[in-house]
């Protein structure tokens, strides 16, 4: 009766995911292994390595912005989580509130910023000081993945920092650690689920952007995400952006594994 219901229960939820998670990733990998003909083909699987460069580069980038974005949120979600419930409420609402407004207007927010005629030279001319050149540079590409994805590692963080147990970081005190091994020994391992959580979801969206590079790194910067969107926008071969998106599955499937597999090995640790 009870395996009955379990199943009554939870086949539209199956259906779902065959139809709008599965579905696409067959669609996806039967492009990538035949050629415009619809015959088999590894032709499409061996031209990625002509990306080299763009891969590793959308790797790097997302990996400084996944630290950037960590080592902001981490101070900022203990802060939160010190206040009053009503403060923490108003916020977290104003970290979500700039979610609420379309990915591609915040982008062009930043380029009105950051343009060598921009609202930023614009103040530092009137201060005395000369113009900073910021647009179409890497630094303003990642600044964007922060800016864009900042809430993202924010939430999870804060989720975590609330459950916290500050009876935990008194004793560590009590018992003479010092801050730094308070943060290593006490703070870190116990707020270790949201960590996960955070640079899971801003590193996934970080390596397969394409908007940000584009608008803020003037297309000097080329990322997976551009190259995907060129093969299937302009270029018309979507064996070939099949095939990149098939290989771009793939990393973000092992991050997710590999931070999981990090998390359930410190959770054990923790238990001996």
């Amino acid at each position: 009766m009870k395996n009955r219901t379990y199943n009554t229960i939870s086949s539209p939820y199956a259906l779902w995911c065959a139809i709008f998670i599965v579905a696409p990733l067959v669609i996806v990998a039967f492009y990538a292994l035949t050629d415009k003909t619809g015959n088999f083909t590894f032709e499409n699987i061996k031209h990625l390595s002509m990306y080299t460069d763009t891969i590793a580069r959308s790797i790097y980038f997302g990996i400084i912005a996944t630290v950037v974005c960590l080592l902001i949120s981490y101070p900022l979600a203990y802060i939160f989580s010190k206040t009053k419930v009503s403060t923490q409420t108003i916020l977290v609402m104003l970290v979500m509130v700039p979610m609420w407004m379309n990915f591609l207007l915040r982008t062009y927010a930043i380029m009105v910023l950051f343009e060598d005629t921009g609202i930023i030279n614009n103040f530092l001319q009137k201060i005395g000081l000369s113009p900073i050149h910021m647009i179409n540079t890497a630094g303003a590409v990642i600044f964007g993945m922060v800016y864009n994805y900042l809430p993202f590692m924010i939430l999870p963080l804060y989720t975590s920092m609330t459950k916290l147990d500050n009876k935990l970081i008194e004793a560590a005190y009590d018992l003479g650690a010092t801050g730094f091994q308070t943060l290593r020994d006490v703070m870190i391992p116990l707020t270790k689920s949201g960590i996960v959580t955070g640079i899971t979801m801003v590193f996934v969206p970080s390596v397969s952007t394409f908007y940000i590079s584009q608008k803020l790194g003037g297309g000097k910067y080329t990322l997976i995400g551009d190259v995907i969107e060129m093969q299937f926008q302009t270029a018309y071969n979507y064996n070939l952006g099949a095939a990149i998106s098939l290989l771009l599955m793939v990393l973000i499937l092992v991050c997710i594994a590999v931070m999981n597999k990090f998390e359930d090995t410190e959770e054990r640790g923790m238990l001996v």
